[in-house]
């Protein structure tokens, strides 16, 4: 790093090569965070969390009882140790909330002000922020396990649902109806996502073993049909193209849109080229995956390389994209993970599961950095001493008014 930065000073390095630098640095540094936690809101496990892409400061989270809730992650405090409070939940006692399980949570990408949650009681709901109430409510015909918004959308607002069905459902909020449905998977379909690229482009993943890609402009079926073998099919193939010998509960594109990651209930994690269809073949070794609901991956931003963060038991690992190389095993959950999302602005995770709590990661930093902490904390509690005392103290009135008498 300090290579970096003499380079940097001498305006022989591009800026940009200096920030990739210090955030791969720090995204492959993580730990459980001594100073930062987040409140606890719902008695229920955390299924899906999602940041906010306005101000990157509202971290949204589903839970199993059917309750939701919005924390603010920026410390405004000034105190070196502080807890991300609530700013506002969907408690048991509204009467809007999901009847049960919250499986999938979405910020909207282009305001703060309206938040998607569905679930297994059969509802897709667009919640108003402010007053807590949802404005449109969809209902389907089986469990939805995911819905997404397109982060880069300008000609849609289309959300796709993944649901307890073989056909992909696209609800258009402007219309404020299911405007078309995909037909291709052959059971339900676990997992969807857009492309951080292209606003048309979207994957599916299913308990077919099959991942589909799609350009909703076309009404001709999938783009594509990805196939773990590359074309070069086995003998005893008889089911056609599969992405895994498992069900797809778990899909997320790099953060360039170039690459797709699926992840199967055989163990198995895979990197696909977008754009061709084609599996790159990386070798990420055995990752246990017995769950029967979605599991939410994450992928670093703004890193050399990527770092994949994927949810295995009670704990994060953590892979370099282009690789498979395991780099490191994030432990500090006392029951299964369920979702993890990587913060680029700080290079921070955050992480739920069924034990309840949210989890936030933060880069190891060295002792200096500590030292620094505890003289900020020491001169706050000096100062907030001194001002107590200022307060307290009794104030002495000097008598100025003089009398005729004493001449």
């Amino acid at each position: 790093m300090l290579k970096f930065l003499f380079e940097r000073e001498q305006g022989l390095l591009n800026p940009l090569n200096l920030r990739r630098a210090e955030s791969t640095r720090r995204t492959f540094a993580l730990e459980l965070s001594r100073h930062r936690d987040v409140e606890m809101t719902s008695l229920g496990a955390i299924n899906s969390i999602d940041i906010d892409l306005i101000e990157s400061r509202y971290l949204l989270s589903g839970f199993s009882d059917g309750t939701a809730a919005i924390h603010d992650i920026v410390n405004q405090t000034g105190n070196v140790k502080y807890t991300c409070k609530v700013v506002c939940k969907i408690d048991r006692h509204n009467r809007y909330k999901h009847k049960t399980s919250i499986q999938s949570v979405c910020w909207y990408p282009l305001d703060t002000g309206i938040f998607t949650t569905s679930g297994t009681d059969k509802l897709l709901k667009v919640w108003d922020t402010n007053n807590l109430i949802p404005v449109d409510e969809y209902e389907f015909s089986g469990i939805v396990y995911q819905h997404d918004l397109s982060p880069v959308a300008t000609k849609h607002c289309l959300i796709a649902v993944g649901c307890q069905s073989s056909r992909l459902k696209l609800v258009d909020l402007k219309s404020g109806a299911s405007s078309h449905m995909l037909k291709g998977h052959q059971s339900s379909i676990y997992c969807v996502k857009w492309s951080p690229k292209d606003e048309f482009i979207l994957a599916s993943g299913g308990a077919d073993n099959r991942v589909l890609l799609w350009d909703v402009r076309s009404a001709k079926g999938a783009m594509k049909v990805l196939d773990q073998y590359n074309g070069k099919e086995p003998s005893d193939n008889t089911t056609g193209n599969t992405a895994h010998h498992g069900a797809i509960n778990g899909l997320t594109f790099t953060s360039d849109g170039l690459h797709l990651i699926s992840y199967g209930t055989d163990n198995c994690i895979r990197l696909w080229d977008a754009n061709s269809g084609k599996n790159c073949l990386i070798n990420y070794g055995n990752v246990p995956n017995d769950t029967k609901k979605l599991v939410q991956l994450s992928v670093s931003n703004g890193c050399s390389p990527d770092v994949l963060f994927i949810p295995n038991r009670s704990n994060i690992d953590m892979f370099d994209v282009y690789s498979g190389e395991k780099i490191d095993r994030l432990k500090g959950h006392y029951n299964s993970v369920n979702c993890c999302k990587f913060h680029s602005p700080t290079q921070d995770v955050y992480s739920g599961g069924n034990d309840r709590n949210i989890l936030i990661w933060t880069p190891d930093t060295d002792s200096s950095y500590d030292d620094h902490l505890k003289t900020q904390s020491e001169l706050h509690v000096k100062e907030s001493s001194a001002d107590e005392v200022r307060t307290t103290r009794p104030t002495v009135m000097i008598d100025t008014w003089s009398s005729d008498e004493d001449d």
